[in-house]
């Protein structure tokens, strides 16, 4: 079955991108296929996807070779121009109207699992959080955020990009920065350059630590990464000079000087006091 051109669904759905959705379009075949590759081999693989708006990354998963692909959408007038993709695939792509950020996408497709998306601006770092959380349920993330948010992903320590994110995505997986698309790509272009990233879930995490735990010990570290961890940690609400030494770090250290698995080393500590 011919498919029609992207611009053409756009035109007869209405399909006006939306600021209040993070909606830019990205329609040229090249890219979306050069995105879909950058996950790998998709001959048979399971697919989710966020967000695919009139279907252009989505075509290329399926073109790839992609056996099964569930779509999350929003946006009913999406889901409707996405009907016609699954008609010219027939039972490989499952369309599921709702919120992704309410969803759990392990749980709509069988393992092995990947992510494959362009996602939104507005909501990407909250559903990459979500998902490094239950990483284990996926073979790989191949991701595009805007270009300033994947290179905190990975960024090194006492480097300006380094930060909560940094340590929480390299604690569990290997990030790699694949590719820069620009802003002209895009049906409307946005301000800033897009970047994909592919995540690698690591075998085991770097260092033991608790997700939740670790996730309230940096939020506090960077909440003022200008202060010594004595002082930044003070949120905690605990005794910060006994956290420190108990972790072995420096205590001058300021939250950008300390590595994954000193981070971690803070939090085993901070949840054994949390237990007392």
């Amino acid at each position: 079955m011919s498919l029609p051109p992207l611009k053409d669904v756009i035109r007869r759905y209405g399909l006006d991108a939306r600021k209040s959705l993070g909606q830019n379009f990205l329609l040229d075949p090249r890219l979306t296929a050069k995105i879909a590759a950058a996950s790998g081999d998709l001959v048979g693989a399971r697919v989710v996807e966020i967000g695919p708006g009139p279907g252009g990354l989505t075509r290329a998963l399926l073109e790839g070779g992609a056996a099964e692909v569930v779509a999350i959408e929003r946006d009913d007038r999406c889901v409707a121009a996405l009907q016609e993709l699954a008609q010219a695939f027939p039972g490989r792509l499952t369309i599921i109207p709702g919120d992704a950020l309410a969803l759990d996408p392990s749980s709509l497709i069988t393992a092995p699992r990947r992510i494959v998306a362009n996602l939104p601006y507005n909501i990407a770092t909250p559903l990459l959080i979500g998902w490094l959380g239950n990483i284990g349920a996926y073979e790989s993330l191949t991701l595009m955020f805007q270009k300033e948010v994947a290179g905190r992903l990975a960024a090194v320590p006492r480097s300006g990009a380094y930060g909560r994110l940094s340590i929480l995505t390299q604690w569990l997986t290997e990030p790699r920065l694949m590719f820069d698309i620009p802003p002209g790509a895009f049906l409307p272009a946005p301000k800033v350059t897009s970047t994909v990233v592919h995540l690698t879930p690591r075998p085991e995490p770097q260092a033991a630590a608790e997700f939740a735990v670790l996730e309230s010990v940096t939020a506090a570290a960077f909440g003022q990464r200008r202060k010594m961890l004595r002082s930044s940690l003070k949120s905690l609400k605990l005794d910060t000079d006994r956290i420190i030494a108990e972790a072995g770090v420096v205590e001058t250290a300021r939250a950008e000087e300390l590595s994954v698995p000193e981070f971690c080393a803070i939090a085993r500590v901070v949840a054994r006091l949390r237990a007392v």
